[in-house]
């Protein structure tokens, strides 16, 4: 259990603010660390799902982000390397009525804990996966991560990076994940919906949140979000509706086949023509994720964020529990005594 401000058992019926969830330890993130907003936002939407604070639990790795469950005043824990998302689901597997939260960053689960990540979404725990992704290792003072471009030049690499970087939500994607969102720490009213989104899906939820390290990364995402730029550079997808974006919703994408075009309304075309956004197909969700970084695209196209997909299918959790139900009403409730004093046994030496 993290340090907390007040014992948990101290809760009351009155309803929860944001700094019911804020504990009284020094929040230690370098100033100006995307972490700070994205800690704020999570406060401020955990009151809003109507669960007390004694039955969330927010589990982390290693890395900054993982400092996370120090600073919410909630049960959790500070794991190990890569591990957190195995540990979520233990808890998660033993638990299912918690709410659950694993905050990681790009380096800590994608590296180390890429294996755990990938089998966390196709078992498909009721878990919320927090991906803070900046493309920098940030705790370990500033080598390449998994998701750095290609070339980077850093502590560990010099002259540059060899490495072909991961695409988080295409990966998201290859392991089936029923519940697939972008957002980022500058947007806090986009990343508040996303988180709330994230935490009504009944399944495995991955968001990638675009977090700035100004200290070994700085301006990763600038592009993405300054005024100046983010109109054109942003598309924000939304159910139903067309894929429109720049500073007056003037351009647009549209499907050509099975090949995403970049249109502008002021040469005939309308929204009707336009890709509508489905968050339900498989496909299309597939082609959204690799927008940006298909070298056969023509054209730039702007960076989606919102929920790219989402499906429900059976959680893990609740397929297990039904499984132990049946057995129990096959045959009947195990005997630890009587299972450690059969005939089975072993000679070791």
């Amino acid at each position: 259990m993290s340090d907390v401000a007040t014992p948990l058992a101290a809760t009351s019926a009155a309803p929860l603010t944001a700094k019911d969830f804020a504990t009284d330890q020094e929040v230690r993130w370098c100033p100006g660390c995307g972490d700070y907003s994205i800690l704020k936002q999570v406060q401020t939407v955990l009151p809003q799902i109507g669960i007390p604070r004694e039955n969330i639990v927010i589990i982390s790795g290693i890395g900054c982000s993982s400092r996370f469950p120090y600073y919410m005043n909630t049960y959790g824990m500070h794991s190990i390397h890569g591990r957190a998302t195995a540990i979520a689901s233990g808890l998660k597997a033993t638990r299912p009525e918690l709410s659950v939260w694993v905050v990681t960053g790009d380096g800590d689960s994608l590296s180390i804990g890429g294996n755990h990540t990938i089998h966390l979404l196709r078992r498909n725990f009721d878990i919320n996966i927090l991906l803070f992704n900046n493309q920098i290792y940030g705790l370990t003072k500033g080598q390449y991560s998994p998701t750095s471009e290609p070339h980077k030049i850093t502590k560990s690499s010099p002259v540059g990076s060899l490495d072909h970087p991961f695409n988080p939500l295409a990966l998201a994607m290859g392991a089936d994940a029923s519940f697939i969102a972008r957002s980022m720490d500058r947007d806090p009213k986009h990343l508040q919906q996303m988180l709330l989104r994230s935490q009504a899906h009944h399944g495995a939820s991955f968001l990638e949140i675009y977090q700035n390290c100004n200290i070994f990364n700085d301006g990763a995402f600038e592009i993405f979000t300054e005024k100046g730029t983010r109109a054109e550079e942003v598309l924000y997808l939304e159910q139903g509706q067309p894929l429109l974006y720049g500073a007056n919703r003037e351009k647009g994408i549209m499907l050509d086949g099975y090949k995403p075009r970049l249109v502008n309304l002021s040469d005939g075309y309308n929204a009707d023509d336009l890709w509508i956004h489905d968050e339900t197909d498989f496909f299309k969700a597939q082609m959204l994720v690799r927008l940006f970084d298909d070298p056969q695209s023509e054209g730039h196209f702007p960076r989606p964020m919102g929920v790219f997909f989402q499906r429900e299918r059976a959680t893990y959790e609740d397929a297990l529990n039904l499984q132990i139900e049946e057995i129990i009403s096959v045959k009947g409730k195990g005997n630890l005594d009587k299972l450690l004093e059969g005939k089975e046994t072993w000679v070791i030496g």
